[in-house]
Order: C-alpha cells, then sequence, then structure tokens
C-alpha cells in the first residue's frame, strides 16, 4: 500500500522514513555524482584527443540533445514494464557505456556515441522513476515532498559536483575518472534491485515502443489540462537559463574575474535548493498551491534586473531570487500527478523530463545566438521580459484549463483552487493507486 497519509505532507522527515524511497534517493546520488564526473571527463578526454574545442563542446552539449528523441519514442517503456526492472537495466545500460569509454583506443566517435546513448536513457530513466515513486510514496503530501528532495539532491549535485570532477580529475586521468562513472551506476542499481519493491507493469502498452510512446504523448497533449501543465514544467525555464547560458560573457564583459564565474554559475541552483527546503518544510499543501503561478511568474522577475548591468554582489543576489521562483514546482508535481491517469503516468513524467532538459538545451542556444547581436546584459533582461509575458499567459491557461474540475482525455483535472495534495489516494480511481 502507498504511504498517503495526512501526516506525510508536514516535513521532509516522513519521506526519509520510507525505506524504500531511502534506497531510491541514495541511488539518484550516485547516478547524479557519475554523470558529473563523466560530463568533465568526457569533456576534457575528447579535447585531448582532439585539440577541438567545437568537439569538446559538443560532448558537453549530447547531455541535452539526445533527451527528446529517447523521452519521445522510448516513454512507454516507464510504463509497459515493471518499474524496478526498467530502472536497474537504464543504470545497468549506462555503466556498460561508461565500461566502454574506458578502454584504451576507443575513438571519439564511439565516445560520443555512447553519450548520446546515455542522455537517451536518461529521461526513461526519470520518468519510471517519477512515476514509481507514487507507487512508494502515494500520490499526496509524501510523493511531492520525495520529488522535492529528489530536486534538490539534483540542485546541490550541480553546486558542488563540477568541483569534485574537476578535483578527480587533477588525481587521475580521464579515461580512470569514468570507471568511478562506471561505479557509481552499478552501485546505484544494486540499491534499486534490492532496496525496491518488485511491482508490476503499469499498463499493457500495445505496438512496438515508439508506435506506444507517440500514441501516449498524443492522448496526453491532446487533453488541455495536461497540456497546460506540461508547458508550466517547460516554459519558465526556457527562459531562467539565459543568465546561466551568459555566464562566461557577462562575467568577462564586466571583469569579474574567474573566480566569480563559479558563483554565477551557482547563484540559481543554491536559491532554488534554498526555496525548495522552505517549501516543502514550512508549506501546507493548500499553500504549495497558492503559490505555483505567482512563483512561475516572478521567478523569471529577477533576470529583468540585468538591464543595469549589475556588479557582482547585485548579480547574485538577482540569481538567488530567480532560482527561488522554483519553489513553483512543488505544488505543480501535485496538480499534475492528480491530473494524469496511472496507466500514462510514466509515460507522461518521461515526457516531462525530456522536455525540461530539451527546453533549457534551447534556451540556452538561443540565448547565445541572441548574444552575437546584442550585449548579454541586454539579452538576459529580454529573456526574463518574454519569459514574464509568455509565462503569465501560460497561467492564465493553467486556471482556466482546471476551472470546470472534470476529466479530460487525459484524465482528472485537478483546480488549483482544490488542492489535491493532502487527499488520500482512493479519492481518485484513476489517478492514485
Amino acid at each position: 500500500m502507498p504511504q498517503n497519509t495526512p501526516a506525510a505532507s508536514r516535513g521532509y522527515r516522513t519521506v526519509l522514513r520510507v525505506p524504500e524511497f531511502r534506497a531510491v534517493l541514495t541511488a539518484h546520488l550516485l547516478s547524479l555524482l557519475g554523470i558529473v564526473v563523466a560530463e568533465v571527463a568526457l569533456t576534457v578526454l575528447v579535447y585531448q584527443l582532439t585539440r577541438s574545442p567545437l568537439l569538446s563542446a559538443l560532448t558537453f552539449a549530447l547531455g541535452f540533445l539526445p533527451h527528446l528523441l529517447g523521452g519521445t519514442l522510448g516513454a512507454s517503456v516507464a510504463d509497459r514494464f515493471p518499474a524496478r526492472r526498467v530502472l536497474v537495466g537504464c543504470d545497468l545500460l549506462c555503466a556498460a557505456c561508461a565500461a566502454v569509454m574506458v578502454l584504451p583506443g576507443s575513438p571519439v566517435a564511439l565516445l560520443l556515441v555512447l553519450r548520446c546513448v546515455m542522455a537517451a536513457v536518461a529521461p526513461v530513466f526519470h520518468g519510471t522513476r517519477t512515476a514509481a515513486l507514487a507507487d512508494i510514496l502515494g500520490g499526496g503530501g509524501a510523493y511531492v515532498l520525495g520529488r522535492s528532495l529528489l530536486r534538490i539532491v539534483s540542485q546541490s549535485t550541480l553546486i558542488a559536483g563540477f568541483g569534485l570532477g574537476g578535483a578527480v580529475l587533477a588525481a587521475v586521468s580521464p579515461r580512470r575518472a569514468l570507471c568511478l562513472t562506471a561505479g557509481a551506476f552499478l552501485v546505484s542499481a544494486l540499491l534499486l534491485r534490492l532496496g525496491t519493491r518488485a511491482r508490476p507493469a503499469r499498463a499493457a502498452v500495445a505496438g512496438a515502443v515508439p508506435a506506444g510512446s507517440l500514441a501516449g504523448a498524443r492522448l496526453l497533449l491532446g487533453d488541455r489540462r495536461v497540456r497546460a501543465l506540461m508547458l508550466m514544467f517547460w516554459v519558465p525555464p526556457l527562459f531562467v537559463v539565459a543568465p546561466e547560458a551568459l555566464a562566461a560573457p557577462y562575467a568577462d564583459a564586466r571583469g569579474f574575474g574567474p573566480e566569480a564565474l563559479g558563483l554565477l554559475l551557482g547563484g540559481m541552483a543554491a536559491g532554488h535548493v534554498g526555496a525548495e527546503l522552505w517549501a516543502g518544510s514550512r508549506l501546507g499543501p493548500g499553500a504549495r498551491s497558492r503559490i505555483v503561478l505567482p512563483c512561475a511568474v516572478a521567478g523569471l522577475v529577477p533576470l529583468v534586473g540585468y538591464a543595469a548591468r549589475p556588479g557582482l554582489a547585485v548579480c547574485l543576489v538577482l540569481l538567488v531570487l530567480a532560482g527561488a521562483g522554483g519553489a513553483y514546482l512543488v505544488g505543480l508535481d501535485a496538480w499534475f500527478v492528480a491530473a494524469v491517469p496511472e496507466e500514462l503516468r510514466g509515460r507522461a513524467m518521461t515526457l516531462v523530463a525530456s522536455g525540461t532538459m530539451t527546453v533549457q538545451g534551447v534556451g540556452m542556444a538561443l540565448a547565445g545566438l541572441a548574444a552575437e547581436f546584442a550585449d548579454a546584459h541586454l539579452v538576459v533582461a529580454g529573456a526574463g521580459v518574454l519569459g514574464i509575458g509568455c509565462t503569465a499567459l501560460l497561467a492564465r491557461e493553467v486556471r482556466r484549463s482546471g476551472a470546470g474540475g472534470g476529466r479530460g482525455a487525459a484524465g482528472a483535472a485537478a483546480s488549483p483552487a482544490a488542492p489535491t495534495e493532502g487527499r488520500d489516494g482512493a479519492d481518485h480511481d484513476m489517478t492514485n493507486r
């Protein structure tokens, strides 16, 4: 039985008492560290082998690009196979890719292909794990806090992970560093295999995997409520990545120095971690629901402050405030899991994961392109203005899509005025098990 009680919404300690969730969280941390080490080590390794800045940069970019393909065509895997089997299989596949990268003489083309495979697998893994959390924790407040903890770990890893990757490379060669990646994925697979319970597949999906994935995507995107909530996951990140994408040229233009670049890249993540911890531990389900739309818009407002070409201290304040806007995700998770029927939950979570990574990559690329024609500070401010406008329009659509309170083609519509976080899973026969 899912552990979904009123006490689940009182704090993070409740979900940390669930043994299965502790296994999932630990595995998440290990795989994240493995990915970060792999990104740093591969970028350095490809540059050492080719002396090509373009190929080195492409190695890093390949962490974003295959998400769309993997998430769109492979999403049905999350529903048609048992979750534990999918999660362990994805980890083992990534461990195998890292192990092949370690082999001396592996050509650059093979390294890039293996990097693509690992990136394409990521949204399937993330979607399957997110859907499985609803089975482990229930679809209410405990699920929301579990999702929040996974995001907090991700953001914290961004702050510390690249420094760790650099420290590892200072001690060992890039290929030896990749051994750590392979080991991290193997331990993650072991934790998920031994620490989580076997559950049956969520749904019987007809046809081949790509066909089932596309059919699920059509159902989900054809539902007005689900489509609006998916866009709420995607639209703010499309614009909010602009200051991170342009941190290096902005720091150079203002003469900040190399040490300031790390602060600029970590400021938004620090704000996000602090805001999520506050929202998850201090706000109840109703309050988390009420802040979703205001925070989604407000998180883009600090970007407009870049128009004044602020100094380092003010930049850090703006970035922390922009990151704090990410607290809207805590309430949005509850709306989304209530809006999607269980038989489509794995595909829905996979699409959200792949879309989020894709729009961040697109947002970074667009910001870089715009900076070819305008100063970096104006591009960031312009992204803020455009983001505020687009997110405000989307917030209106989210409100309208939930106004009727009825089910759409893809599941139940959860109104922002009537949050579902604190309800028992039995209240929604299609949404929660």
